[in-house]
């Protein structure tokens, strides 16, 4: 049998409108976004090819309306999450910050990425001050602009902007609103009255008078210490005048550096 020849002459062949938003996302060109629950209420979480793009309130228009401005690519709703990142977000979420995520920062400065990775390693449930992350990456003067590349944080909760709080210790602004910075390091188990009347003390360091060891209140060996052991310091060169050295795990910083 021979084959037989169907001519195509005339025969239009159109893609499915989905085909070519579909491209441009997996090539990271244009991003979906869908919404995840979160400690904070549903979110709107935006992804490409290259990764995790954005996160921000879940409103239609404000939400699209931000990307277009801020981040400039073309954005597609989709119904929900790939499974595999909706699982690795909701893992970080809850405190695991060894699940892996890829993100797609493209835009942004070396100085904000530089801001943001730091953020990134403040353990779930403590809080650390602005000016320990400019210390800790080298810059222990530019606290002003530590906060605002916070500021501009393109994806918060993932990237914990949120566990940044002032030098005096006092909870200090979000993106997303003072109140739901307030509602998320609640839920990561923060004691924020406690935090606030420290603050309003003036006590920044808690120190071990059986370790001789003193650390930012909320570090994991800080919560450790009983009241019989608990000393409480202003600053760090009142720790260090009593003998006390500050502890290698929170890295309250160097004496003489604001954090």
């Amino acid at each position: 049998m021979s084959d037989i020849a169907i001519p195509l002459t005339g025969l239009r062949v159109e893609a499915p409108p989905t085909v070519a938003s579909r491209s441009l996302i997996e090539i990271g060109l244009a991003d979906a976004y869908a919404a995840l629950a979160s400690p904070i209420g549903d979110v709107f979480v935006a992804w490409n090819g290259r990764g995790l793009s954005a996160i921000g309130p879940a409103d239609d228009d404000a939400f699209e309306d931000w990307f277009a401005r801020d981040i400039g690519r073309p954005l597609y709703p989709a119904d929900r999450l790939p499974d595999r990142l909706e699982r690795a977000i909701d893992r970080r979420l809850a405190g695991d910050r060894s699940t892996k995520i890829r993100l797609d920062l493209r835009g942004s400065s070396p100085f904000e990425q530089s801001v943001w990775m730091k953020a990134a390693q403040i353990p779930f449930g403590e809080v650390r001050p602005y000016g320990w992350v400019a210390a800790e990456i080298g810059k222990p003067l530019a606290m002003r602009a530590v906060g605002s590349a916070l500021g501009r944080n393109p994806i918060p909760l993932v990237i914990p902007c949120h566990r940044v709080v002032r030098t005096d210790g006092t909870i200090g602004e979000y993106a997303l609103g003072s109140d739901k910075k307030r509602a998320v390091l609640t839920a990561e188990g923060v004691d924020l009255a406690r935090l606030e009347g420290l603050a309003s003390s003036g006590i920044r360091y808690i120190g071990s008078d059986t370790t001789k060891i003193f650390c930012l209140p909320t570090c994991r060996h800080a919560r450790r210490v009983t009241d019989r052991h608990r000393v409480e310091f202003h600053s760090q060169a009142e720790g260090q005048a009593r003998g006390y050295r500050a502890c290698r795990v929170c890295r309250p910083g160097p004496a003489g550096v604001a954090a």
